[in-house]
This record gives structure tokens, C-alpha cells and sequence, in this order.
């Protein structure tokens, strides 16, 4: 699925997390996903997940399109082991396939160092893992599968989806955070749940027990991750109750009160100048924490609109982050451009300042 996108290039890195907003939409935008499909489309979406060591960190299946929040570790230094590997295996073949790949397995482990056995154990393994902790392998392979049961369901045939997915690199904290909410918030935007908890079909309703089996794990997890890997959470529900679910929740419904809001200056920013010198310590960290809170109050707002940067903007979060990807790719722009950070506009304005985008979305942005 071969596609002109951003791949972060400390991909193979663990520095920092590798975070991709993605998007696909049905052919023609037509309706065509109801309660089974979406459905369906949670199965394959964890099936792959399980599979591929990518990991989801929101998601929301609409009536004709998706949206992934999915982070890309690298590979585990070294590889997986045998065990391993015929553990993510089983997460997407039956067992008859497992089984002989556990015998080949065997056969090369028996017969010892030699140059042989080493090389088709190396095959063998990279059989499979080259599909593995990759943006587009986990694409077209969550897709592709959907794709053919959806056919064989509807008995119609050919493509599902409009072209090839759009993604978005996406950096860890205050962006990621704000991605999974606006992703989130897709049912509310589109009118159909008042609140988004009310949405099973989504990484928040899920974990507000709306998930197949009605615990919602899974989807907490990923929501920690998305939230708190900058501080580095691991993908854990156990961190999400207490203050990660609250502040969750209250950046989603956008609520706050209105000494906070008149905090946010005309261009959406926190007004900086109420922190004042002579404040005790404790009054400074009181108000810089309000003045947090209104930033929130003021994306919350945004996120109930359609933002273009969201989808299009190629690369998204701090300044210093967006300039980091426009030099290590400095290749795909022209000689003209000095830097790659462009400000956000039109609905996206409220969060200017904050987050930064490498496209300058200027004709049609909203």
C-alpha cells in the first residue's frame, strides 16, 4: 500500500514513541458499516494489533470511515524468539499453520549452528516479521482482511476503500493526547451520542465498558499511552483511573469554569502575564495549572469542529518537534523552504502556539 507519507526517522529508535494518525475512508464515502461491521472491524483491528506489535491508542469506526491513533515500536533488539513469534502467529492463523511452522522451528533448533540451519532459521522468521511493527503492513493487512469479509458477507467484490490511507505523524504528549480526542470525539461531531462514552464503536467508549466484552481493558490501556507516554507511561489500564480518566474526560466534554476561560487570550492562548513576580510558590503552581486548564478549555472547543491538520497535515506537534522532522527529510521540500513548523489556522487556531503542522494548510482550511 505504497503511499507519499512521513515515516519518523528515529523509527528504529526507542528514543521516543512513533505515533501515526491514520485514515481511511470507503469507497465513494457510501454508508456501508452498521453494528456487525464495525464490529467486525474491532476484531480484525485488535487481531492485527496482537499479530503485529503495533499498538492502538484510540480509534473510532464511523458508517463510512476509520481513524487509528497507532504507535509503531521498533522490533525488539535481537528479534523475537521462537516462542514469541508462535504466540503473535496463533493471534492470526490457525493452528494447523502454527503448527508446522513450530516444526520447522524444531527441525532448525536440532540441527544445531550450522550455516544452513542458520540461515533458513533467519527465513523463516523473517517470513513473518517483516510484517510486523510496520505502519503499512498493519494497514493492509487490518484492510485487506476486512475487505474480504465484508465482500464475502455482502457477496459483492472489488475494492472497499477510497485510494490508500492518510496518516499523520503525531508527537507524544500534548498531541497525541489531543489526537485521541479529536478522535474520539468523531460520533459527537457527527451528531449521532451527545457524549462520547455513549459510542461503543470508539477507543472511549470501549473503555467506559462499551467494548464485546464490556470491560474495556484494552481501550484503557491504549488511552493511557496516548496521554501520558511523554511522561513514560507504558500501555497500562491501571493508570487510568483517578486523574488520567478525569483530565480525559474534561479535555472531551471541553467544560471549565469562566475564570479559566477569560485565562485564554484572543488567539487562544493562556494569557502568561496573570502569573505575577511576588507569588508564593504555591499560588504560581496554582495558576500556571489554571492556565493548563484553559489551554484544554480552548482545544476542547476546537475538537468539536472539523480540523483539516488532523487529516492533512502531515506532521503534527510542538515547533521543535515539526522543524526535527523538516531537517531529517529535508530532501522533500524545495530549496526555498527554511523551516518546516507552520502555525495552525481557522478552526485549528485555538490551538496555535501549541501545536505546530509541517503543511500550511491555507487554501480551504477551516
Amino acid at each position: 500500500m505504497p503511499h507519499a507519507r512521513f515515516i519518523a526517522p528515529w523509527k528504529d529508535s526507542t528514543e521516543k514513541p512513533v505515533i501515526y494518525h491514520c485514515v481511511s475512508r470507503v469507497v465513494d464515502r457510501r454508508f456501508a458499516f452498521g453494528p456487525d461491521e464495525k464490529e467486525k472491524l474491532r476484531t480484525f483491528m485488535r487481531m492485527y494489533e496482537n499479530f503485529s506489535g503495533c499498538r492502538v491508542l484510540a480509534y473510532c469506526f464511523m458508517s463510512n470511515h476509520i481513524h487509528l491513533l497507532l504507535e509503531v515500536p521498533p522490533l525488539p533488539v535481537g528479534g523475537l524468539s521462537d516462542a514469541e513469534l508462535l504466540h503473535r502467529l496463533r493471534c492470526l492463523y490457525n493452528e494447523p499453520v502454527v503448527a508446522e511452522v513450530a516444526k520447522r522451528l524444531a527441525e532448525y533448533r536440532r540441527a544445531g549452528a550450522g550455516a544452513g540451519a542458520a540461515e533458513g532459521l533467519r527465513e523463516l522468521h523473517e517470513s513473518f516479521t517483516y510484517r510486523m511493527h510496520d505502519l503499512s503492513e498493519y494497514m493492509k493487512g487490518f484492510m485487506q482482511r476486512f475487505t474480504q469479509w465484508f465482500n464475502r458477507s455482502t457477496k459483492r467484490s472489488g475494492g472497499l476503500w477510497e485510494d490508500v490511507f492518510k496518516s499523520v505523524l503525531v508527537e507524544d504528549g500534548v498531541t497525541s493526547r489531543t489526537m485521541a480526542a479529536y478522535i474520539d470525539l468523531n460520533p459527537v461531531r457527527a451528531g449521532i451520542v451527545p457524549d462520547p462514552a455513549e459510542y461503543r464503536w470508539s477507543s472511549y467508549g470501549e473503555a467506559m465498558g462499551g467494548g464485546p466484552r464490556g470491560d474495556g481493558k484494552k481501550a484503557r490501556a491504549g488511552l493511557v499511552r496516548a496521554t501520558m507516554s511523554h511522561k513514560g507511561y507504558p500501555a497500562d489500564a491501571r493508570h487510568w483511573a483517578g486523574n488520567v480518566s478525569k483530565e480525559y474526560r474534561m479535555l472531551l466534554l471541553a467544560e471549565g469554569e469562566e475564570k479559566l476561560q477569560e485565562a485564554v487570550g484572543a488567539d487562544g492562548k493562556p494569557e502568561v502575564k496573570v502569573v505575577r513576580k511576588g507569588m508564593k510558590k504555591e499560588d504560581v503552581e496554582t495558576e500556571l495549572a489554571q492556565l493548563e486548564r484553559s489551554r484544554d478549555v480552548a482545544i476542547g472547543r476546537m475538537l468539536r469542529c472539523r480540523v483539516r491538520y488532523f487529516t492533512d497535515g502531515a506532521v503534527l506537534g510542538s515547533r521543535e518537534f515539526v522543524d526535527g522532522v523538516f531537517r531529517a527529510c529535508r530532501d522533500r521540500f524545495g530549496a526555498k523552504r527554511k523551516s518546516g513548523a507552520r502555525k495552525l489556522r481557522g478552526n485549528a487556531a485555538a490551538a496555535a502556539g501549541s501545536l505546530w503542522s509541517v503543511r500550511d494548510l491555507r487554501k480551504g482550511v477551516r
